[in-house]
């Protein structure tokens, strides 16, 4: 018999996770990780049969059962992806011990997931930014997400991926224009008057870059950004939070990166560099047929994945905070001076 997915950290018995586990679990406790705005998380600490793990991470749907309606896409989504989709993936990501989603529509959006602690590796800081040693170890990690499917016409199988279309662009153009305009509001005097103009321009652009380059195209993380990553101090870099998993063109997750991770004048003097180490790694995964200079077009074209999400993400946020200003303010400031060094306004005048 499968064991069903639970909603909340109160169900998360030793007898429940002894079903999910296959090992005896004596007693559990928990303790909230993170803030929870898509759901909640939670370290469990473990007691029980010698092979369990010490500690583990689950994850759970929000506690509204409108919000877990809402949410049940992006829910979905983040449980195939470790169910089903990572272990075909070179792309370093937490172990799973258990990924299920509600098939019950009274049960809609209910999921659990149970993933390695990665304890000690440390979040990365999104308003602090990043070194370029660490963009090129989390680059080196994200060709990992993109080559292996590559182009792979098998993920149009996969429920809940597909190629963004006419519908969903037009969506994005009705929507993007007003949400700059309700982030410039939250964010009144942390975004300089440039920048803001640079936001508008590129606004009325948004649903056709949604939809171009569509003979690239990989999973993409969508939201490949520092606080979506663990860095251990070896080098190595896991990432996390999958509920934005989508199909497109592979290098806007790179322009994500640098443009809102490095501070101006790092990214100026590192992203030739690191832009090519990327490639280079998808060549040595099996990628044919992409030229490296195709690649870094691809980066410049892509930077607008940067504005585009931290725009959405500041506008309809359920929650304001003076930390996230912060960091909606650093990412579009970093990012809309990559486009102006980069020419991605030029490029995107052409489609």
């Amino acid at each position: 018999m499968s064991v069903l997915p639970v909603a909340s950290v109160d169900e998360l018995t030793p007898d429940w996770l002894t079903a999910a586990l296959g090992r005896e679990v004596s007693d559990v406790s928990a303790t909230p990780v993170g803030t929870g705005q898509m759901g909640a998380c939670y370290r469990l600490v473990l007691r029980g049969d010698p092979g369990l793990p010490a500690t583990l991470l689950a994850k759970l749907p929000t506690a509204d059962p409108a919000g877990r309606d809402f949410l049940h896409g992006s829910y979905a989504i983040e449980t195939t992806f470790y169910a089903q989709l990572a272990p075909t993936l070179s792309i370093r990501v937490p172990t799973t011990s258990y990924a299920a989603i509600s098939s019950d529509p009274a049960q809609r959006g209910v999921f659990t997931l149970l993933l390695e602690d990665l304890a000690p590796a440390v979040q990365g800081d999104q308003v602090r930014g990043c070194t370029p040693l660490q963009a090129a170890a989390a680059l080196d990690n994200l060709a990992g997400l993109h080559a292996p499917r590559w182009c792979d016409p098998t993920l149009l199988e996969v429920e809940g991926l597909s190629l963004a279309g006419k519908d969903e662009a037009d969506m994005l153009d009705a929507v993007f224009k007003d949400a700059v305009e309700i982030a410039l509001g939250k964010l009144d005097g942390l975004v300089s008057a440039a920048d803001a103009a640079d936001l508008r321009a590129i606004a009325p652009y948004a649903g056709a870059w949604s939809v171009a380059r569509p003979e690239r195209f990989a999973l993409v993380h969508g939201d490949y950004r520092l606080d979506n990553l663990l860095f251990h101090a070896d080098g190595r870099v896991w990432a996390v939070d999958w509920q934005t998993l989508s199909l497109g063109l592979p290098a806007r997750d790179v322009a994500f990166l640098l443009g809102t991770g490095l501070a101006p004048d790092a990214r100026r003097a590192t992203e030739e560099g690191l832009v090519a180490s990327y490639h280079q790694r998808l060549i040595d995964l099996g990628v044919e047929d992409y030229a490296v200079e195709d690649c870094w077009d691809d980066y410049r074209f892509g930077m607008l994945q940067g504005p585009l999400i931290a725009v959405l993400g500041c506008a309809y946020s359920s929650t304001d905070s003076e930390r996230g200003n912060r960091m909606f303010a650093a990412m579009v400031a970093r990012s809309v001076a990559a486009m102006r060094d980069l020419g991605t306004l030029g490029l995107l005048e052409t489609l």
